[in-house]
């Protein structure tokens, strides 16, 4: 039984093509919490897509990668690749295409926030790349993340996401003759085995960015991006 039909006309305009099988599209967006309300047996969630969808995206970001980077080595095309398929930037993506108004789940799961969720909009992002791989082949995928992931690249080579934001601040700034960042607890909120701490990065005695996380590690290399972000605005 194929999926609910939805009217894809916005995102399809945004694609810049139109699908020859809608219900492959519609069954990218059908999150597995839908399947329990649905009451309808038949209906497939979008995770074999997202499966699909994950390797196709590698392929296609690998290429992108050795072509136009003819001098970089293997293990920073490696870290590259991970930086543009990362969860926060498929995440961008899916907001860019909107694709959390097309995500059917449960009540539960919307009431939760699952249309804002980065990880269920990345695996949202996948499914879909998966499902355009079966309607329309490789090169449709290609030039989808050409327009909506590869752009991103520029930013993550300026910034240094691929590499540890931490080392790559301190090389900055001692660049120009600062001395090194130091990094400070300003909250440590929460039971012991689900703490959150937020971490703020000085340099001298200026505040340079801020970061949240899970452990200190996490939002400190947070505060770090939110750092180089301030430092290429400049």
């Amino acid at each position: 039984m194929n999926p609910t039909p939805t009217n894809f006309t916005d995102l399809e305009k945004k694609l810049n093509f139109s699908f020859k099988d809608k219900s492959l599209l519609a069954q990218a967006f059908i999150h597995r919490s839908y399947l329990n309300e649905a009451s309808r047996p038949s209906l497939e969630s979008n995770e074999r897509l997202e499966f699909l969808g994950d390797a196709v995206l590698e392929l296609a970001v690998s290429e992108f990668l050795y072509l136009h980077l003819p001098g970089k080595p293997e293990g920073e095309l490696t870290s590259l690749r991970s930086s543009l398929v990362k969860t926060d930037t498929l995440a961008q993506v899916a907001t860019k295409l909107n694709l959390g108004t097309y995500l059917k789940m449960s009540r539960g799961e919307e009431l939760g926030g699952g249309k804002t969720n980065k990880s269920l909009l990345a695996n949202t992002t996948e499914a879909l790349l998966g499902a355009i791989y079966l309607d329309h082949g490789l090169s449709q995928v290609v030039s989808v993340v050409e327009r909506y992931l590869f752009p991103k690249l520029s930013t993550i080579i300026n910034l240094g996401l691929h590499r540890d934001s931490k080392s790559t601040l301190q090389e900055k700034v001692q660049s120009q003759g600062l001395p090194t960042p130091e990094y400070y607890v300003l909250t440590e909120k929460g039971p012991d085995h689900q703490k959150t701490f937020v971490v703020e990065v000085l340099v001298g005695n200026k505040k340079w960015g801020e970061g949240k996380g899970s452990s200190k590690q996490r939002a400190e290399t947070q505060a770090a991006r939110d750092a180089l972000a301030m430092l290429e605005k400049k």
